[in-house]
């Protein structure tokens, strides 16, 4: 197979022919490169044509947020770095921890009482504090 694979997990992939670059002149280092090398990168990869399960699409797409084309595209600008090499390399990196992180499945979140000790705990806080703060009114004053 002349693809090249990118393991995400030990159990998913993504195709690298799915990642498209463009590479546009970047604002930031350069030096007297800076106006005439394309150094900074932009990825795209999108989301939903690529063949991963749809609960890790969901994350994956919450996770991105403004990245997130409408289209359904994920775009990464990398621009930090003088060399285009370097900026695609910063640029699949972080694409590849957004998906990374978006494996991972949230725990699922069991919900629990507080218990008598901790209800008591707090009422007494409360009423210290309510008592500390009446201490600190001041008294009207009867004139006779």
């Amino acid at each position: 197979m002349s693809d090249r694979l990118i393991r995400l997990t030990p159990s998913i992939v993504i195709d690298a022919n799915d990642l498209r670059e463009t590479f546009v002149r970047a604002s930031g280092p350069g030096g007297q490169n800076v106006n005439k090398v394309a150094t900074a990168v932009e990825l795209r990869f999108n989301l939903m044509t690529a063949s991963l399960p749809d609960a890790l699409k969901a994350r994956a797409a919450k996770l991105a947020g403004k990245m997130l084309t409408q289209s359904g595209d994920i775009v990464i600008t990398a621009q930090a770095h003088r060399s285009q090499e370097r900026n695609r390399e910063d640029a699949q990196n972080r694409l590849l921890a957004l998906l990374r992180k978006a494996a991972e499945r949230p725990k699922h979140r069991i919900a629990t009482k507080p218990t008598k000790a901790s209800k008591t705990r707090r009422l007494e806080a409360k009423s210290k504090r309510s008592q500390t703060k009446s201490l600190r009114q001041s008294k009207p004053h009867i004139d006779d």
